[in-house]
């Protein structure tokens, strides 16, 4: 099995520019557990890092996806299957990068064992999305289970259909299939880190960003995204930051409040990550706010050099 680092944290925190220190330092490919930035053309919305930002640093799981595909945790390590591979002959680990909980949960511990849906009561449920919306679904899964609506990010539109099919197939919570311990541990091939930050400076620079993707010209990659024909009803477009900017070019608020609104849903989702990582055992927290880059980058490293001792490190 291959030894694998964790970066994970919420949005904004700063996840970005500590992994390219560890993989210059180790100079290893970067994996993004994004479950956003595998999509191309949805660049600024998800914070995707430029070509010229990488600083020759290789990133896997980047616009590889179109937003018309749906993509989800089964598929995603699948593809990790196929990257670590790939990896393992010339790399002393390989470097995951995000804030996808699921994603990154794959990472620590297998998926649990659920039945395949019925393509019949897929599109049935597909067909109530269209007619009666994302809220009223929603609403369904929290009569029938209300654990699993609770452990949800938000209105996760792929997670509801997921576990409404399975109930209606069976008759069974989604959530009942998910016996496995609440508080996950990395095994022993795996060092996990958690960044945080106070939670008024993590909010400032969740305010920052999103007025630098206003900037950079986020209004424009919905419409081109609108003009390509894209469903934002599907499970990548229905995203915080092109939701709101949806509902501004189609005249529900104007652009201020859909600035509001990106900012406060933002944060909202920033504190549901915290929230599940906070579950997790045996991961190493660090607090941005407390360190300077060096002192983190040292201590980071110290914490590697524990799994990667039998390999030949920099």
């Amino acid at each position: 099995m291959s030894k694998r680092v964790i970066i994970a944290g919420p949005t904004a925190v700063g996840k970005t520019d500590l992994s390219l220190r560890i993989a210059q330092y180790w100079d290893v490919p970067v994996i993004s557990a994004d479950a956003r930035q595998c999509y191309k053309f949805m660049d600024i919305g998800t914070g995707k890092i430029t070509p010229e930002e990488r600083s020759g640093i290789t990133h896997y799981n980047i616009s590889i996806l179109d937003p018309g595909e749906d993509d989800n945790v089964q598929r995603f390590l699948e593809r990790v299957d196929e990257w670590e591979k790939e990896l393992t002959p010339d790399y002393p680990f390989a470097l995951y990068v995000g804030g996808s909980t699921l994603y990154l949960e794959g990472l620590i511990r297998p998926l649990d064992e659920v039945p395949e849906s019925d393509p019949s009561i897929v599109e049935a449920l597909k067909t109530e999305l269209k007619q009666k919306g994302i809220d009223y679904l929603s609403e369904q899964l929290n009569e029938v289970d209300p654990e699993y609506a609770r452990k949800m990010d938000g209105k996760n539109t792929q997670r509801i259909l997921r576990a409404l099919a399975v109930y209606r197939k069976t008759g069974k919570p989604f959530s009942s299939y998910h016996e496995q311990d609440d508080h996950p541990m990395p095994p022993k091939n795996t060092v996990a880190f958690v960044l945080t930050r106070s939670r008024e400076h993590l909010y400032e620079r969740i305010n920052e960003r999103v007025d630098r993707m206003i900037e950079l010209g986020l209004v424009d990659e919905v419409k081109m995204l609108l003009r390509r024909g894209y469903d934002f009803r599907g499970s990548a477009l229905k995203t915080v930051g092109y939701t709101e900017l949806y509902n501004y070019l189609y005249g529900k608020h104007d652009l201020q409040e859909a600035i509001r609104l990106i900012k406060r849903n933002t944060r909202r989702y920033a504190k549901r990550q915290l929230t599940w990582f906070r579950r997790w055992q045996g991961v190493t927290w660090i607090d941005l706010d407390e360190l300077t880059d060096e002192e983190v980058t040292e201590l980071m490293i110290q914490q590697i050099n524990k799994v990667v001792a039998d390999q030949k490190i920099h």
